[in-house]
């Protein structure tokens, strides 16, 4: 059901048979997006079932919003969301829809789903339940799209009948009442999680072969119930991926499709293509995107500079930061047992991972790495190895917690910190501990990898 793409001129004039969408005839305007999700961690300890906002300039790395906190909680059926959508509406604004569900009791079975009006993702009205079905079953995934054949929107969602998920769909006008369901795909097999987009008047899905967590692709020259066939073979990472979702780039001929990997110990991939119809995608390095925090199942759109702006104005960047490896990028600069270290993502106590990057304890001009779940201690080096402790109010201390920001050796684009008080050594990570060691433009490649980082959320 997904709001995020570009029809050429000629998909554009096929009424009925392509996704027409208000963001298609203004694609040009955009030059941001909006990503809607909840939150899980490893041990759950950030389980957090409410709708959760991140923006990004370029479609891949994030910021998460009102510090990673919910900007709006359900109240009605379970109380809890997943799976969040945003779809903006013909009539300007957004709708957003949510699989009722609070936390992981599969055999939670609600025939509705959560729905918010919104004139700017600033402010929410009008929350309500949609039921969408009388069956004894859930409703998984809720996305929308416009049908300008039928001049109403499709809801789809997942939805067993048969003795398997299927895909079903509902039509509605306003998102208060729907028509009855019907079966909108069925392979044959456990199928969920299903996104559109259309390409030159051709509409493509993707979805989730539930029997081995794989993404498939579905494409039709109509939108209408049973046309879509299979086109792709399965894509995946090399372990379990759900909830596909395909955004297009705002300033290049390139796809991107997002898959959550099931578990709360799971973490977002990214593919990348430039010819949808082709099937074929290639898997992103971590290097290239950041997901916000413990997000799970995002749903994308794109959005203008002002509404970017104004996103951000309303609910504030993080207070903190993740600092990534550039070599290991699936792993973030932490602190365990009181030893500075970088650790795969996602890992609990995530706070562990979290700093407030102050000014240099020693210099101002500099900075000094202070933890977030123990504020009152920072990263140190001490016989050159990285230790957090508290500020001992000793000069001595606060020379080894600064260092300066230079250009990433490996990426200048990217950072490496110099220590303050050893100016020719550099923090870089060995056998994933921190540590400062010499650097220089003629160290070896690894050396100058391990002390590139990329300051993010």
């Amino acid at each position: 059901m997904k709001r995020r793409t570009l029809l050429s001129a000629a998909g554009a004039a096929v009424a009925g048979a392509a996704l027409l969408r208000p963001e298609d005839a203004f694609a040009a305007t955009y030059s941001g997006y909006a990503m809607a999700y909840f939150t899980e961690s490893p041990t759950m300890a950030a389980a957090n079932y409410g709708l959760h906002l991140a923006v990004s300039g370029d479609g891949l790395n994030w910021t998460p919003l009102n510090q990673n906190n919910p900007v709006v909680t359900p109240t009605l059926g379970s109380k809890g969301l997943r799976d969040p959508f945003i779809l903006r509406k013909q009539t300007g604004g957004f709708v957003v829809l949510a699989t009722d569900l609070n936390g992981t009791d599969w055999n939670y079975q609600s025939q509705y789903i959560h729905v918010w009006d919104s004139a700017d993702l600033r402010t929410f009205s009008g929350y309500r339940l949609l039921k969408v079905h009388s069956l004894a079953t859930h409703a998984w995934a809720p996305e929308a799209y416009w049908d300008a054949g039928r001049g109403q929107y499709a809801v789809v969602y997942s939805a067993v009948t048969g003795g398997h998920n299927v895909l079903m769909v509902n039509y509605t006008s306003d998102f208060v009442t729907a028509s009855s369901p019907q079966t909108f795909f069925d392979p044959g097999y456990d199928a969920i999680d299903g996104d559109f987009v259309s390409v030159n008047g051709v509409n493509y899905m993707y979805f989730k072969n539930n029997t081995n967590s794989t993404l498939l692709g579905t494409r039709s020259s109509s939108l209408n119930p049973g046309s879509f066939s299979i086109y792709t073979s399965g894509v995946g990472p090399g372990r379990g991926v759900e909830a596909p979702q395909i955004v297009k780039s705002n300033t290049a001929n390139t796809w991107y499709m997002w898959g959550d990997t099931w578990s709360p110990n799971g973490r977002f991939f990214c593919w990348q293509t430039a010819d949808v119809a082709s099937g074929s995608w290639s898997l992103l390095n971590d290097r290239a995107y950041t997901q916000p925090l413990n997000s799970k199942h995002p749903g994308i759109t794109p959005i203008t500079s002002s509404e970017l702006s104004a996103l951000t104005a309303k609910w504030g960047a993080p207070a903190w930061n993740r600092v990534k490896s550039y070599n290991f990028p699936d792993r973030y600069i932490r602190h365990a047992d009181s030893v500075g270290r970088i650790d795969p993502y996602p890992f609990d106590p995530y706070q562990d991972q979290l700093w407030t990057l102050v000014p240099g304890l020693a210099d101002s001009a500099g900075v000094s790495f202070r933890s977030v779940n123990y504020p009152d201690r920072y990263l140190r080096h001490y016989n050159y190895a990285l230790q957090l402790a508290a500020g001992d109010g000793t000069a001595a201390f606060r020379a080894d917690a600064t260092f300066y920001r230079t250009a990433g050796f490996a990426d200048s684009s990217w950072t490496s910190f110099r220590s303050y008080n050893y100016p020719d050594r550099y923090l870089r990570h060995y056998n994933y501990v921190l540590r400062i060691d010499p650097i220089t433009s003629s160290s070896p490649a690894t050396d100058k990898q391990d002390a590139t980082f990329r300051i993010g959320y």
